[in-house]
């Protein structure tokens, strides 16, 4: 499927759209300088921007005019209809922002919505109780903690009453992510114990946990977020994870990590190296004990990133063959509305920018073609995939007399919960092969609608992200995700758990082996 090369979801402004469970293109917001300054003047710049945030979706978005989709337009006016039910309860900044929250989660997709874009003076400042938990499993356990108790490792039970999991969905998936991904728990759920100052919210007082076959209840702390919390929150969920690059923790033991496909210039310097450095020197792979590609911290980008790469491990050809083969129907149908076809055409001039000719090339393709549907009045400029479904059958993870020696290295593959767009991309690719064995968690899941771009509204404090195409016949379904062949619950996600898993899976296939098994 041609296309996989090729999907750019530029997020410079991930941080916050991550939270719901999206990812967003880069954009400027205008400077605020006439900011509400009453609850009603809240309220009502509210109402005014989701309205704008709608029309821009209604107008813009692919499901408007899917035929594969007749719910979208339903499902976008519940989405206003839910997030305008908090509208009058809007006073402040923390209220528009929650209110938005509830429109981006009712309207159920990763690559729409919109969130406020609130000055750094407006954003309620995060508090803790002192503990940060991380869910593993099944679960939210204390990861760490400041004082004795809550002791690290101690199970969440109940909250004021509320058993755990009923407090995650109101406090938690009311209000960001998608609840019915696996993933967005292991990436969401600790959220529950962080008060983010979201006003339609209760927060816990008191909490109970069991520890080593003990409970123990505690009265919360709420306090400012520390240093600890800063360090404490983005450890729980994705470890310490490495910069990009190729390293070797043990001899014959190859570590690429590859935090983000949404590279800065120095990190795609690396991505390219590591490569290079992979297709030439490609006998240290074959003759490795494993490879780990850690995809830890990874939220999507480019997927031409991990698809390089997996040609320079498996072979270009084969890579292109089997990717073919996994889904030979996909046609991808670009909405061709003018602002839509206008992001096209300027993707052409950054690509030149960045000396990505390939991409450029890429870019001004579909810009032509978008161009012309809209010229002549068409709601689609459709990519067809040019593959004939019977040669699915042709398809092999063998050797055809051009490709390279195959690799049968085992190859696990670090997977985090909110591994989506770009990063399930990457998962596709690997997956093709059986010498590849995914560990880690759950991952979250795409809709069918990609591509997407941001545009601010007039007040300057919300930005919406529009996709700008839907697959159409993509094997992999909208809402479905990955599941590991291993899953790692180790509450610490540190190197060295990972590379104790691989060992001990090296260690015990090596067993069967020796025992014919």
């Amino acid at each position: 499927m041609k296309n996989f090369a090729h999907r750019f979801s530029f997020t410079a402004v991930v941080t916050l759209f991550s939270l719901a469970g999206l990812a967003v293109p880069a954009a400027t917001v205008s400077a605020q300088s006439n900011l509400p300054t009453t609850p009603a003047a809240w309220s009502e710049t509210f109402k005014k921007d989701l309205q704008l945030a709608y029309q821009e979706t209604l107008e813009n978005h692919p499901g408007t005019h899917d035929p594969h989709n007749p719910d979208f337009r339903k499902n976008l006016d519940t989405a206003r209809s839910n997030a305008l039910a908090l509208a009058d309860k809007v006073k402040d900044a923390a209220g528009y922002q929650a209110a938005f929250n509830r429109f981006n989660v009712s309207l159920h997709d990763g690559h729409a919505g919109a969130q406020a874009k609130l000055p750094p003076s407006l954003t309620p400042p995060a508090r803790w109780p002192g503990f940060i938990t991380v869910w593993r499993g099944d679960a939210l356990y204390v990861y760490a903690s400041e004082t004795a108790q809550p002791a690290v490792g101690a199970r969440l039970v109940s909250c004021d009453g509320k058993p755990a999991k009923e407090l995650i969905m109101e406090n938690v998936f009311s209000f960001k992510g998608r609840s019915d991904e696996a993933g967005h728990w292991w990436y969401l759920a600790r959220q529950a114990l962080i008060d983010y100052g979201n006003p339609f919210v209760q927060v816990p007082t008191q909490c109970v946990f069991s520890h080593q076959g003990k409970t123990l209840t505690h009265t919360l702390n709420w306090q400012a977020a520390n240093d600890n919390f800063e360090t404490w929150r983005l450890r729980s969920y994705n470890g310490e994870t490495l910069p990009t690059g190729l390293t070797e923790p043990r001899k014959n033991l190859l570590w690429v990590a590859m935090p983000s496909f949404q590279p800065n210039q120095a990190e795609r310097d690396t991505l390219n190296k590591m490569t290079k450095e992979i297709t030439e020197h490609r006998e240290r792979a074959l003759h490795a004990d494993a490879i780990v590609i850690d995809l830890r911290d990874n939220e999507g980008g480019a997927s031409e990133w991990s698809r390089k790469f997996a040609s320079a491990l498996w072979g270009k050809e084969r890579v292109n063959r089997l990717m073919q083969a996994y889904s030979p129907n996909t046609d991808v149908w670009w909405r061709a509305s003018r602002d839509n076809t206008r992001y096209v055409q300027e993707l052409i001039k950054q690509f030149k920018s960045e000396n990505r000719e390939d991409s450029a090339a890429w870019a001004q393709r579909h810009a032509k073609g978008m161009q012309a549907a809209l010229d002549k009045g068409e709601y689609f400029y459709v990519e067809s995939s040019g593959f004939k479904p019977e040669a699915k059958a042709t398809a092999t993870t063998g050797s055809l007399p051009a490709d390279p020696v195959s690799l049968t290295t085992p190859v696990y593959v670090i997977v985090p919960g909110q591994c989506a767009s770009a990063c399930l991309d990457a998962l596709d690719i690997f997956t093709r092969f059986d010498n590849t064995k995914l560990i880690g968690a759950p991952s979250s899941a795409d809709s069918s609608y990609m591509e997407v771009r941001g545009k601010t509204v007039p007040s300057g404090l919300a930005l919406v992200t529009i996709p700008n195409k839907v697959y159409v016949n993509r094997t992999r379904a909208a809402g479905q995700i990955y599941l590991p062949a291993i899953t790692v619950n180790d509450v610490a996600w540190s190197i060295n758990n990972f590379l104790a898993v691989v060992e001990n899976d090296l260690n015990t296939s090596a067993s069967k082996k020796s025992s014919g098994k």
